[in-house]
């Protein structure tokens, strides 16, 4: 009973449109509100929400987003995206080339799939179409290449998701997620090189080793920013929350000497970051109580009695999960995803000896192709936004980049090595 009132309660919420964080809030609510008292049930979830709050590790959120603002008005995609253009502008679809990997270096610098869309995007549109790209290619490129982002590190996923899963090694997610989020991006620039000489589009200029090495020089200090916050975390120097402070420490220092961000500037950018934040950690209290809910109804071990029945191959299992996190993505924003069916998987995932690390790259990045579906794809609409188009003339383009994502997430799943080597080779 509780449970068929969770989740149709959940369901009915956001089908009217109610925000995914108070949906999550208020199924919870009318759950406990079947078993017990209206007082101690209103105290229960405000109880885990806090207590789900709790966490020395959830500290690095904020200070990530944080440095992600900083970074997003610093110029730091400028130098990013001339970068590039040195190394891969000379091949077929070059600037297709140039965005993805612009995006992939943004967004893990930034941490954010939806600022590396829109700083990438605002401007590799408009130089795409100027030769003689489609709009809605270009849209499409933008839009996937911006999720590997949250797989190459540092991610605040990955960090929510070593939360849900009890304390995961927030090192290990890190490392693991490098192989997962290159491979990835280079098959998406595998599709748009396929995609680009099939429609006759431009390749630009080889770039001299002089033109290499001054675009390189100019993007160093923001690369340097991966080499702190990961040698940093991997050598022992700090933790992921120390580091995710001297990351805003030295975004404060990068732009004071790249000078694209004044003083003035600054409220409205700790502003924008406070607004990110807020919502982040209601999502991230509200889907602590749902789960606590259905640890207590004994969801995730029914579920897992359930799965294991249908059938004892782990390559069946693993495909039934990734096909429910996929369809979950379409309608379920990526934090709460990862806080409610974190609990419910993992039991599964552990009891057919697939390894944490592995499964959270896995589930990460199953949910990033969420990011960019509607109803709820975050990424989809900031991309259609910035190049000026609709989603129903993107999805034609959009296609091609799905499935190099579907085959990147399938390699991850069944090939554990992708993810585990790195960690490995550093003792995680």
């Amino acid at each position: 009973m509780e449970v068929f009132i969770l989740v149709i309660s959940f369901i009915i919420l956001l089908g009217i449109g109610v925000p995914i964080a108070w949906s999550i809030g208020l199924s919870s609510i009318f759950t406990m509100l079947v078993s017990i008292p209206a007082i101690p049930a209103f105290t229960t979830v405000a109880q885990r929400m806090a207590t789900g709050l709790d966490s020395f590790s959830l500290l690095a959120i904020p200070f990530f987003i944080l440095a992600g603002q900083i970074m997003n008005r610093g110029g730091i995609a400028k130098r990013l995206v001339g970068f590039a253009r040195t190394l891969v502008g000379a091949l077929p679809g070059g600037l297709a080339h140039v965005n993805i990997i612009s995006a992939m270096m943004f967004g893990a610098i930034a941490g954010s799939a939806v600022a590396a869309a829109s700083a990438i995007g605002s401007f590799m549109t408009e130089e795409m179409e100027e030769e003689g790209y489609s709009k809605e290619f270009a849209a499409a490129v933008n839009i996937t290449s911006s999720t590997t982002g949250l797989i190459i590190p540092p991610s605040n996923v990955l960090i929510v998701y070593s939360l849900a899963s009890g304390g995961v090694s927030i090192a290990a997610l890190f490392l693991a997620g490098y192989i997962p989020g290159i491979l990835t991006g280079l098959l998406l620039m595998i599709v748009a090189a396929v995609w680009s000489k099939k429609n006759g589009y431009k390749v630009g200029k080889r770039s001299t080793i002089i033109q290499v090495w001054t675009s390189f020089w100019s993007a160093f200090p923001s690369l340097l920013l991966l080499v702190v916050v990961i040698g940093g975390i991997v050598g022992g120097i700090f933790t992921a929350t120390e580091a995710s402070a001297v990351a805003v420490l030295y975004c404060l220092i990068l732009t004071y000497f790249y000078k694209e961000v004044a003083i003035k500037e600054l409220p409205d950018i700790f502003l924008a970051a406070v607004g990110t934040t807020a919502i982040v950690m209601l999502l991230i209290g509200t889907s602590m109580s749902m789960s606590w809910i259905m640890a207590y109804e004994n969801i995730p071990q029914n579920i897992t009695a359930a799965l294991l029945s249908v059938s004892d191959s782990k390559i069946v299992i693993l495909l039934i999960i990734n096909l429910i996190l996929l369809f979950v993505g379409i309608f379920m924003d990526m934090t709460p995803a990862v806080l409610i069916f974190t609990p419910i998987f993992l039991p599964v995932v552990t009891e057919l000896g697939m390894d944490p690390t592995h499964f959270g790259i896995v589930m990460v990045l199953n949910l990033c192709i969420g990011l960019c579906t509607p109803p709820v794809g975050a990424v989809l609409f900031v991309g259609v936004g910035v190049a000026g188009t609709t989603i129903q003339k993107v999805i034609r383009p959009l296609m091609p980049f799905f499935i190099a994502m579907l085959l990147a997430l399938l390699l991850v799943t069944y090939i554990p090595e992708l993810s585990l080597w790195l960690p490995s080779i550093f003792g995680f």
